[in-house]
């Protein structure tokens, strides 16, 4: 007997392709890597989060946990450790930052940042900012 897929998991699989399509497209096929096109998805959810959270409480989520619930954002997405990268988050009700820094530098792991304009900046060596070169 075969198990079935519950709908509820089949709806959040569906929803998460088509936002990874629709908000992460260009920016994955920047990726130089596995762990920087999963990088780049987790930072494009965390900003979609922030968005619902947003239009729902009339500010931004402060901690990574106030997220959960908002858009795809999972209880286990709040924690800092994201395998190759760490994850360094500061809210404010008027904002927010996101910074992802490999835990080592190469060619293929480069720090990633955004903030609440959605724009993605990007550095090879050292973490990214609000001063980084847009990832292009």
């Amino acid at each position: 007997m075969r198990k079935r897929i519950p709908v509820v998991l089949l709806a959040i699989i569906t929803v998460s392709v088509a936002l990874m399509a629709q908000t992460s497209g260009q920016t994955a096929s920047l990726a130089r890597s596995q762990d920087e096109t999963v990088s780049l998805g987790y930072l494009h959810t965390v900003a979609y989060a922030q968005r619902q959270y947003k239009k729902k409480y009339g500010h931004y989520a402060t901690t990574l946990a106030e997220l959960v619930h908002s858009g795809s954002f999972t209880k286990r997405m709040a924690t800092t450790d994201r395998g190759a990268y760490t994850v360094q988050f500061h809210g404010k009700p008027e904002a927010y930052w996101l910074t992802l820094v490999p835990k080592q530098f190469d060619p293929e792991h480069r720090s990633f940042y955004t903030d609440e304009t959605g724009k993605v900046r990007v550095e090879e060596d050292k973490p990214a900012s609000v001063e980084s070169p847009l990832l292009k």
